[in-house]
């Protein structure tokens, strides 16, 4: 039935049932939709593994379709989910196996609380007697054996001791049938454990039946999920040590990217203090040089007035002294009271 539904479906459409007022508010079903089994859609749904077992974990609420499955696997977006669905994949299937760890761990205590096989039942009041009799001779006989063992007659020792492995004989003939029927029994009860899917089996069981566990449906989806796990983990490590690689490797080159900077800035700061220093340099030089030109110019300068003979410094101190010799008759002159018209009074 549900293989003819989906041809259906294929054929005509999900909605081919629907009237023409459901088909107005029909909403065409994608894979990203949450009524989709993301599951089914990346790897396998655990729903269909065990149906039809004890560990059946009955029907998938969510769409199984093979359509939806495809049209994911086409999609731009597939790489994008499928890290996302895998993860829940993984935690779904981690609840499982460790609910089967709890039932395998209530198994193996089982197991190890087995009862030993009780004692073998008391032997009946006939072959008690008979037990003893045997004993008894068994008893006599080695006593003559040592004797005869003393007297040196070796034959004689030897004939009796054939006799004496024969009583043994009966002796065990006695008791050995109840202990076999015991250990037979305790084979018969012994059980084992599968550590894959936690059924119990048959130790030492044909090997059909062995086969026929083994290939069952609970022991393969567990096997799937188990090998799933193992597989999303070890993948997932990979992935993180690659990350943490390419974390590690980007702080080293920023590391090297800021040592870069800082050298180049140390450089910089270097260059412009030498700048600096020039500049400096240069402006002492250049005070010093002009210094010296000040200098040589007045050394120049004395030179020349050394070559005149002196004349000029002697004229204008010979000048000022004359100057002012004259400068004191004009002043007396000028108070001579004849000059001016009045006398002195005496």
């Amino acid at each position: 039935m549900d293989a003819q539904r989906a041809l259906l479906d294929e054929l005509m459409g999900a909605a081919r049932n629907l009237t023409e007022e459901e088909r107005k508010g029909y909403k065409e079903v994608t894979w990203d939709d949450k009524e989709v089994c993301g599951f089914y859609m990346v790897r396998f749904c655990p729903h269909d593994l065990f149906v039809n077992t004890r560990s059946d974990l009955g029907p998938c609420p969510r769409i199984h379709d093979p359509k939806l499955k495809e049209s994911f696997e086409k999609s731009p977006r597939h790489d994008a989910y499928v890290p996302k669905f895998e993860a829940e994949l993984s935690q779904f299937c981690e609840k499982l196996v460790m609910d089967l760890d709890r039932r395998v761990r209530r198994g193996r205590e089982r197991l190890a609380q087995e009862v030993e096989p009780a004692p073998p039942p008391p032997l009946t009041a006939e072959k008690s007697e008979q037990l003893s009799v045997v004993e008894e001779k068994i008893k006599n006989l080695l006593e003559q054996v040592e004797s005869l063992g003393e007297a040196g007659k070796v034959d004689e020792a030897e004939a009796l001791m054939r006799k004496v492995e024969t009583l043994n004989a009966e002796k065990t003939a006695l008791t050995q049938p109840q202990n076999d029927k015991v250990l037979m029994l305790g084979q018969e009860k012994k059980m084992a454990l599968c550590e894959i899917c936690g059924s119990f089996l048959v130790a030492n069981d044909a090997a059909e039946r062995t086969q026929s566990h083994v290939t069952g449906k609970q022991h393969v989806g567990y096997g799937m999920v188990r090998d799933f796990i193992t597989e999303y983990k070890t993948a997932k490590e990979k992935a993180d040590d690659e990350e943490k690689l390419a974390r590690e490797k980007e702080t080293e080159e920023r590391k090297k990217q800021r040592e870069k900077e800082s050298e180049r800035r140390r450089r910089s700061d270097s260059s412009d203090r030498d700048r600096h220093r020039d500049k400096d340099h240069n402006r002492e030089r250049d005070r010093y040089r002009d210094r010296d030109s000040e200098r040589e110019r007045s050394r120049e300068h004395d030179g020349r007035g050394y070559r005149d003979g002196g004349r000029g410094v002697d004229y204008r101190l010979r000048n000022g002294r004359n100057g002012g010799r004259d400068r004191y008759r004009d002043r007396s002159r000028s108070r001579s009271p004849v000059k001016h018209g009045y006398r002195r009074s005496s």
